[in-house]
């Protein structure tokens, strides 16, 4: 076998459904989804409750929906050391693999900038998207690949270690007050505006350790350590991160708030990241049960895509399209509002998904 087959075939089906499960969550958002059922239940009723836990948590806190940015973030990460082999076996040359990861963060970028522009139907300058803080994590990540794990994990550190810093001297009395932190400092500076929700550009800073710990586990899984070996330290880093990140909230060292991605919320979401990792690879790649994440896998394939797609045209085109046949042909008939909305969410997600199946079976994959 060539070394390039080789590496082609190093495919971590886990990875795939991880990423593609991850996306579809997201993409789910987009259609209204979960906005459509919150909507449709008292707000006392455990369905109410139960999707609440599909919003983002107001400030100190962890909803599962703050876990999807991370969890992205993470498997990025994860899949940087098999891409980068694949790469340079093909190409050969490191030189135009940088380009490549240059190339790519600089799209990253302006995707995630101009994302912000169409939210706001107009030219702004707003650095709080997912793919604009991708761009910088990715960057620090490759850079970083080369050294050995510990220097890894201590350049994670310290930028925790920094962030907790930044914030207490700006204000050290209250340093994560929503609007009045450093966050916000900078965003003045560099934007001369605050975001209502509290995001602020400078989590690109600790967030960019989920990334590296991302890359770190893919070289994990690449090694040729056993198997249960490979669980097991995903495990233990994991549970490292959820004591070190809630017992930092608990003890009122430090809130955990995803806003502000504060160095309890990177912590504690990491080890969510790493345990779902674990659990993946445990089921998909050891047990080999695969067959009911093709229809996730699918939307994975196409990730940078479908997000852009969802961003732009799932809630703000394609749900008011669905909406008019929806409330056409079954308003009529008696259909309450409430159904109305979820079925036409739940067809808009549908109608995405559909979008990448189709791509899937044509072999069309939008890389950057």
């Amino acid at each position: 076998m060539s070394h390039h087959s080789q590496v082609s075939s190093l495919r971590l089906v886990s990875l795939d459904a991880y990423r593609g499960l991850t996306m579809f969550l997201l993409i789910a958002e987009a259609a209204l989804v979960y906005e459509t059922l919150l909507e449709a239940f008292p707000l006392d009723s455990f369905a109410h409750a139960f999707f609440t836990q599909f919003t983002h948590h107001p400030w100190n806190g962890l909803r599962f929906w703050d876990l999807i940015q991370p969890f992205f973030m993470f498997i990025v990460g994860v899949a940087m050391p098999f891409s980068l082999n694949k790469r340079l076996a093909i190409e050969g040359n490191s030189t135009k693999v940088t380009q490549h990861i240059l190339r790519r963060c600089l799209l990253l970028f302006l995707f995630g900038t101009g994302l912000h522009c169409i939210y706001s139907q107009k030219l702004v300058f707003e650095l709080w998207n997912v793919l604009t803080q991708l761009s910088f994590t990715i960057l620090l990540t490759y850079f970083l690949m080369r050294n050995s794990i510990k220097f890894q994990l201590g350049v994670t550190f310290g930028l925790l270690i920094l962030t907790e810093l930044l914030y207490r001297i700006y204000a050290p009395v209250s340093p994560f007050v929503m609007g009045e932190n450093f966050g916000s400092y900078v965003d003045m500076f560099l934007m001369g505006k605050i975001n209502s929700g509290g995001w602020v550009a400078i989590n690109c800073i600790p967030t960019a350790a989920h990334t590296i710990w991302g890359a770190l586990c893919g070289n994990l899984l690449l090694s040729s350590k056993k198997d249960q070996k490979k669980i097991k330290i995903l495990l233990i880093a994991g549970t490292i991160g959820l004591l070190l990140g809630y017992g930092l909230d608990l003890l009122g060292i430090t809130p955990i708030i995803k806003r502000i991605s504060t160095s309890a919320f990177v912590l504690a979401s990491g080890g969510w990241a790493l345990i779902a990792l674990a659990f993946f690879y445990w089921l998909v790649d050891i047990k080999k049960q695969q067959s009911w994440a093709w229809a996730f896998v699918i939307v994975g394939m196409n990730p940078i895509f479908i997000y852009l797609f969802a961003e732009v045209l799932g809630h703000r085109w394609l749900f008011g399209f669905v909406r008019i046949f929806t409330i056409g042909f079954l308003e009529p008939i008696g259909f309450s509002e409430a159904f109305l909305g979820i079925l036409t969410a739940l067809l808009t997600l549908g109608a995405m998904w559909y979008l990448c199946y189709f791509l899937y079976k044509k072999r069309i994959f939008f890389k950057i």
